[in-house]
C-alpha cells in the first residue's frame, strides 16, 4: 500500500478566519445584549408609553440591522474575506433594498391614487 502522509496545510484548527473562542464568546454577548434590548424595547417600552411605537420601531430595525452585520461579518466570516468580495455584496444588498424600498413606496403611492382599488 501507498502511504498518503497526512498534511493538512491551511487547515489550522487556530486559523478560522480570525476566530477565536474568545471572539466567539464576545461576538455571542453582543448578539445577546442588542436581543435583550430588542426585548425590553418591544415587551415594556412601547405597551408601557415610554417610546412612541414609530420611535421603537426604528430602533428595533436598527438593532436588527446591527445584529444582521455581527452574524454575517463574524459567524459567516465575511469579515476576514478579501475587501473585493466584502464590497462586491455589501453594495449588491444596498441595492436590494433600496430597490426594495423603492417598489414599496411605488405600490402604496398607486394603491392610494388609483380610482381602481
Amino acid at each position: 500500500m501507498s502511504e498518503h502522509p497526512n498534511t493538512a496545510e491551511g487547515h489550522e484548527h487556530d486559523d478560522h478566519g480570525g476566530m477565536n473562542k474568545a471572539k466567539i464568546w464576545k461576538v455571542a454577548g453582543i448578539l445577546s445584549l442588542i436581543t435583550g434590548i430588542e426585548f425590553i424595547i418591544a415587551l415594556w417600552a412601547i405597551p408601557g408609553g415610554h417610546i412612541p411605537q414609530h420611535i421603537g420601531n426604528y430602533i428595533y430595525i436598527a438593532l436588527t440591522l446591527v445584529k444582521a452585520f455581527y452574524i454575517v461579518a463574524y459567524f459567516m466570516h465575511l469579515k476576514f474575506e478579501k475587501l473585493g468580495l466584502q464590497l462586491a455584496l455589501t453594495v449588491t444588498f444596498i441595492f436590494i433594498i433600496y430597490f426594495l424600498v423603492l417598489m414599496l413606496i411605488e405600490g402604496g403611492f398607486i394603491f392610494h391614487h388609483s380610482p381602481n382599488f
